[in-house]
């Protein structure tokens, strides 16, 4: 295999098993693992494996003092808060809405890095962030009888919270990208974030019936927590050192069109005129919030 196309299989296979997660997520979430539990189990034993690479791999294990609140925070906002709202809001709503919603995530990143490193905010962004957000509001708005959704409204609602939270996460980590190693981030801020998954999710845990787990469930657990977790945050900061954050992020656009194939055919959901009409307001909007100005 060609050495420059390992890195785009590397994130095709990333985004693919996040395609996958939001089927994987909504079926073991459904009468088996309820979602703040689930939540412990992905990143209990994520932080397992992100350890057991240091051994694999041996490297300095320490932060330093003045990094620790940054870390905290990296914890609380790309973990705590993202992780289990998003696995919560897509145990309540629709695969494909989901996955839609979960493209505003850029027009956010975009948004809160302006905020926070000062840089001036473009007509065509802020024209861009409102068709983003008509899209999302055409979701979270519009009825849809297919699927087995329970609260579409209430799981939009916290995608799109769980979406901010990944914005600020994003802005906050850059800078601990640039003093330690990708991995080396990674296993301490799901470290950091470990004790209050326990916090919310040891009662819901303690339910769980392993016996009714049947392959099936087996299955969908280990594409959760292996692949949409562990394997996918890796392949993704791979692509990210060969290829760069830019074009590994656009990636991210066929999240929906894998999520959409398995869910219409695993889950019984439908492709509606609105959830298309939804799609493009987003992916315009995106497209607009990173538009490069030309030069004068």
């Amino acid at each position: 295999m060609k050495r420059d196309l390992q890195p785009h299989l590397a994130v095709l296979a990333a985004n693919l098993f996040f395609g996958i997660n939001f089927s994987a997520v909504q079926h073991i979430t459904r009468g088996f693992i309820p979602a703040f539990g689930l939540n412990l189990v992905r990143v209990g034993i994520s932080v397992i494996l992100f350890w057991l690479l240091l051994v694999i791999y041996p490297s300095k294990a320490g932060i330093r003092k003045e990094h620790i609140p940054r870390f905290l925070l990296c914890a609380l906002t790309g973990v705590v808060i993202n992780q289990l709202l998003f696995i919560k809001g897509l145990s309540l709503t629709l695969s494909i809405h989901a996955a839609l919603l979960i493209l505003v995530t850029p027009i956010f990143i975009s948004f809160v890095a302006a905020w926070l490193d000062k840089e001036a905010i473009t007509t065509w962004k802020v024209f861009g962030l409102g068709l983003g957000i008509g899209g999302a509001i055409l979701l979270v708005t519009g009825k849809d009888p297919s699927g087995k959704a329970t609260n579409i409204w209430l799981g939009n609602i916290l995608i799109i919270i769980n979406a901010i939270s990944y914005a600020f996460y994003f802005a906050l980590v850059k800078p601990l990208m640039q003093e330690y190693r990708p991995t080396h981030v990674l296993r301490w801020v799901f470290t950091l974030g470990l004790p209050f998954m326990f916090f919310f999710g040891w009662n819901e845990l303690q339910q769980v019936q392993w016996d009714l787990f049947a392959a099936r469930e087996w299955l969908a657990l280990t594409l959760i927590v292996l692949g949409a977790t562990f394997f996918a945050y890796l392949f993704n900061l791979y692509g990210i050192s060969k290829l760069g954050a830019g074009i590994t992020g656009t990636y991210i656009y066929t999240q929906p069109v894998f999520a959409t194939f398995i869910a219409v055919i695993f889950l019984g959901e439908k492709l509606t005129i609105i959830k298309i009409a939804a799609a493009l307001l987003i992916f315009t909007g995106v497209w607009l919030v990173g538009r490069k100005r030309q030069p004068v």
